[in-house]
């Protein structure tokens, strides 16, 4: 069996994973406060292996033909994502006593399970890029290929959200810092907003 639908997928898994997003803004987050960071990271490997599998093997194709449902996920996403992007800003400007009782406030294991879940499944970005894009290039792969390719891609999701999982811990000192925590926190709010902004626009032009 060739190697080389294994390491495209890799690549092509990694260039979608890596940029900064919801997922990755949130397991840093976490990770900081070391708050269930890893379990944080098993719920986005297992929603991006799952989404990823099911768009390989065919699943691209039903889920953009079906429309309202489409439509509900990305109008959630919007309302989700614009909200946590205000929570995130209002950390930027709390007194430091507040902010660092803050810092300390955990949330529950089904905080985490539900808020996770919620930053994967209700960006509709998400599965545009695992199950449409990825899926559409891994149809081109028959066979082995098709499961070296698809072995790829979700390799490179599961490399990428514990490292930065177990990194970010790691450096969780330096990362709390007061005038880092409200850079990372702000950087967090304009990414929500941009990928609600985007969601939004590409409404827009759909119904136009």
């Amino acid at each position: 069996m060739s190697f080389l639908p294994f390491i495209q997928g890799m690549g092509l898994g990694a260039s979608m994973i890596i940029p900064i997003g919801a997922q990755n803004a949130f397991i840093l987050n976490q990770a900081i406060k070391r708050n269930y960071h890893l379990l944080a990271a098993t719920i986005c490997v297992f929603c991006d292996v799952t989404l990823m599998g099911f768009g390989v093997f065919g699943g691209g194709q039903l889920l953009t033909s079906n429309t309202t449902l489409f439509t509900l996920v990305t109008w959630g996403g919007i309302i989700f994502l614009s909200g946590y992007g205000l929570l995130s800003l209002r950390m930027v400007f709390k007194p430091q006593k507040a902010e660092d009782k803050a810092s300390h406030e955990m949330k529950s294991v089904k905080a985490v399970i539900a808020t996770t879940l919620a930053v994967t499944l209700l960006n509709p970005h998400v599965y545009l890029d695992t199950v449409v894009i990825l899926g559409s290039v891994g149809s081109q792969f028959v066979g082995d290929e098709k499961m070296a390719f698809a072995g790829g891609i979700m390799l490179a999701s599961i490399l990428w959200f514990y490292s930065l999982s177990l990194a970010a811990a790691r450096l969780s000192t330096l990362l709390s810092r007061t005038r880092v925590r409200q850079g990372i926190d702000l950087s967090v709010a304009v990414v929500m907003w941009l990928i609600a902004w985007s969601l939004f626009k590409s409404m827009d032009f759909a119904a136009a």
